[in-house]
């Protein structure tokens, strides 16, 4: 029962703070976010890492094949962990006043459909959970937003909702295909990955699910709707929309159409490979290009995307392994510096480059706190960004050297943007009309971001802590997909990839 009340604590927690004044409702929403953190630290304790485990299963609507099924694995621990990690350092970390019930409320219904997309075993309920997340990310976008909110916030919904029929189109296909094999109706994630589907059919069914991943990711050139959406939403939405929507995306890549698709993965491997390179170049010039400190980090999230789907689409353990990694490191190091950003927004009610300067002379703790959480994104060693990065190349370098050096050179376009970044904001010439007044980080500030600045270097330094569940949980990926395999090339391919490890699908 620990997932269900994973799941369903933060919706419990929602509805009796409707019961709750305005006074108290911050103090509210951070004792249900800490107690939701402290739940799935218990997952994170008891899990042994031996496959899927807390397992709960039992119909819901037998007759069209529907079932309540979860269950967690190494991936998803590691993604649930840090979305209620996340969830709660930005909830802390929160500065508004206005509406503020409606704005707790919203954040714990998000948490809660988070933790069902990545516990979720069935189709159905995966859908639904997925769907569900965007109607608290469309009101706080569209509520406490800033600028062009209300166009920012449909087209995030109109994109994704598109996305999501497509892939509901694709789901009831996979239930009439399991039907035609087993002659049973079902929704069973697990039991899809053993259908065997030749590659004909699977190459459409892996474009019905990948066009609402690459949407909601974003891939190229789906990646339209982000700018906006992290350029208006107020500073929670920008770190709960990098930390973890995006990494739903990410994640569907790896639970679906790896295991499922496996044919259709490796004949379009190449066109993914080269979506992403493109990502990480195209990204990395226009993020170069910015002046507004927030659409910088938001570009620099579509480039480290493109990393992330390098990993995935090198049919590694070493590449999908540091895939997902790196799906953690960026959730953490993106959500930390929109909240760095919203810390000086609030002071200065700007977010152009141009209009601060030398703010290491007045804001000492926060320029320093700011460099660690940015050498994170660029991947300095011993920080999570380089642990994640290196992986994701060193799996694409045994399928080409070419795609690792043209995601090799996010790294240094990365350094490169980041640094003028920093260089205009910290050591320009300071603004003492506007700036020279500034206070440094308070308590409360520092309470938000020091966690975050912690796990930047401890899983820099002692990533096994994450890679050990992880890794276990990818060699079943990969053991799937090469016993699922009906292409005789596809299945060599994955097979030289990984000839170094022993394989076998547990």
């Amino acid at each position: 029962m620990i997932l269900s009340l994973v799941i369903f604590f933060p919706l419990l927690a929602g509805l009796l703070g409707f019961f709750i004044d305005e006074k108290n409702i911050k103090i509210y929403g951070i004792l249900a976010t800490c107690i939701e953190f402290f739940l799935v630290l218990f997952v994170w304790i008891s899990f042994s890492g031996n496959g899927y485990e807390f397992i709960e299963a039992s119909p819901l609507i037998p007759s069209l094949g529907i079932s309540y099924f979860l269950g967690v694995d190494g991936i998803s621990l590691v993604l649930v962990l840090m979305s209620a990690f996340m969830t709660l350092v930005g909830l802390i970390s929160v500065n508004i006043t206005e509406k503020i019930k409606h704005l707790v409320i919203s954040i714990l219904f998000l948490e809660m459909t988070m933790m069902g997309v990545f516990l979720s075993l069935d189709a159905i309920m995966f859908y639904v959970f997925w769907e569900l997340s965007l109607i608290p990310m469309l009101y706080i976008i569209g509520v406490w937003g800033s600028g062009d909110k209300i166009y920012a916030a449909v087209k995030f919904f109109l994109y994704t909702f598109f996305g999501s029929v497509i892939m509901l189109v694709g789901i009831v296909t996979m239930a009439y295909l399991n039907f035609k094999h087993t002659g049973d109706i079902s929704f069973n994630i697990l039991q899809w990955q053993t259908l065997p589907l030749v590659k004909s059919i699977q190459i459409p069914l892996f474009f019905a699910f990948g066009i609402a991943f690459a949407i909601k990711t974003p891939l190229f050139p789906f990646h339209t709707w982000l700018p906006y959406a992290h350029g208006q939403a107020p500073t929670i939405g920008s770190i709960l929309l990098a930390a973890v929507l995006l990494k739903m995306g990410t994640y569907g890549f790896v639970r679906f159409l790896l295991p499922m698709f496996p044919d259709a993965s490796v004949f379009l491997s190449g066109m993914m490979s080269v979506i992403g390179c493109i990502m990480v170049i195209y990204a990395s010039f226009v993020a170069f290009a910015q002046s507004d400190i927030k659409q910088v980090i938001a570009y620099s999230s579509i480039a480290h995307m493109g990393i992330i789907v390098l990993g995935v689409f090198s049919f590694s353990v070493e590449g999908i392994s540091g895939a997902v990694f790196f799906m953690v490191s960026h959730g953490i190091v993106s959500g930390g510096l929109f909240m760095l950003v919203g810390f000086i927004y609030d002071r200065t009610h700007t977010k152009e480059m141009s209009e601060f300067g030398g703010l290491a002379k007045v804001m000492p703790i926060y320029a320093t706190l700011f460099c660690i959480v940015m050498l994170g994104g660029i991947g300095l060693p011993l920080t999570s960004g380089f642990v994640g990065e290196f992986l994701s190349l060193l799996g694409i370098f045994k399928v080409s050297p070419w795609l690792a050096f043209f995601g090799g050179l996010g790294i240094i376009m990365g350094a490169i943007y980041s640094m003028n970044l920093y260089k205009r904001v910290f050591f320009g010439k300071l603004n003492l009309e506007k700036n020279s007044s500034l206070k440094d980080l308070n308590k409360k500030e520092l309470c938000a971001i020091l966690p975050i600045v912690f796990l930047v270097l401890y899983l820099g330094i002692f990533p096994n802590t994450a890679l050990k569940h992880i890794d276990k949980a990818t060699i079943n990926i990969v053991g799937i997909m090469q016993q699922k395999a009906s292409d005789e090339s596809s299945l060599n391919f994955i097979k030289n990839l990984n000839q170094i490890r022993s394989v076998d699908a547990k």
